[in-house]
């Protein structure tokens, strides 16, 4: 709705945010100049009523502003600054604690950590773009640590953007992902796992010889002490 009414004319938020314009005279003795400060002032109760349900309509139909309008929905959704103060300190406690949730793509990562920022900046708590993405980097699981290296020798973080940090880290989880990349890996484990297999045969055929050559030697000597 900020952006509705800044859109449509700057004039109009600033009504609803600092109240109605002026008018000093009689209705009788309106000059051009304030008929159009009334007219601003309608207009900016009129495009809020046209955005309102009929229930959230009836909650502001006897203000007599936009700003006692506005005032009015704010505190009904946002809360007094007591409710305020909560809502920020459990967004604060859940960036805190961020991670990168098990089998979680980026895509579905980033969506979770901005809908956190952007409700913390709607109350008035905003962080800097740098400390986003160390926070990011920090929530990856221990397998990414190599690439979180990488990009912390490569680029200066608190010049990076946010975009810029997903799209390389959605880059990296494609090229881990691709089929070729995988069989090699498969390929590489299967020939470790033949290699191990081969080493403990090998062990088990020296335990087995080792094993019987001790026996031979024990018989030999009860034979010759009989």
């Amino acid at each position: 709705m900020q952006y509705f009414l800044q859109g449509h004319d700057y004039q109009i938020w600033s009504i609803v945010e600092e109240g109605d314009l002026l008018v000093t005279n009689e209705k009788a003795q309106w000059t051009n100049d304030d008929r159009k400060k009334i007219s601003l002032n309608c207009k900016a109760k009129s495009i809020l009523c046209c955005a309102l349900s009929k229930k959230e309509f009836n909650r502001v139909s006897a203000c007599k502003s936009a700003m006692e309008m506005w005032e009015k929905l704010r505190i009904t959704y946002e809360g007094t600054d007591k409710v305020k103060e909560i809502r920020i300190d459990i967004l604060l406690t859940q960036y805190e604690r961020f991670q990168m949730q098990s089998g979680e793509s980026k895509t579905h990562m980033f969506s979770r950590f901005t809908d956190i920022t952007n409700r913390l900046a709607g109350l008035g708590k905003t962080y800097e773009i740098g400390d986003m993405v160390k926070k990011i980097l920090r929530s990856l699981p221990s397998s990414w640590t190599p690439k979180v290296t990488a990009i912390e020798e490569a680029n200066y973080l608190k010049r990076m953007s946010l975009e810029k940090l997903i799209g390389s880290l959605m880059a990296h989880e494609i090229n881990m992902e691709r089929p070729g990349e995988s069989s090699s890996r498969k390929k590489h484990s299967n020939a470790l796992k033949v290699e191990e297999d081969r080493s403990d045969e090998s062990l088990a055929k020296d335990e087995n010889s080792s094993g019987c050559e001790d026996e031979e030697a024990m018989l030999s000597n009860d034979c010759n002490a009989f």
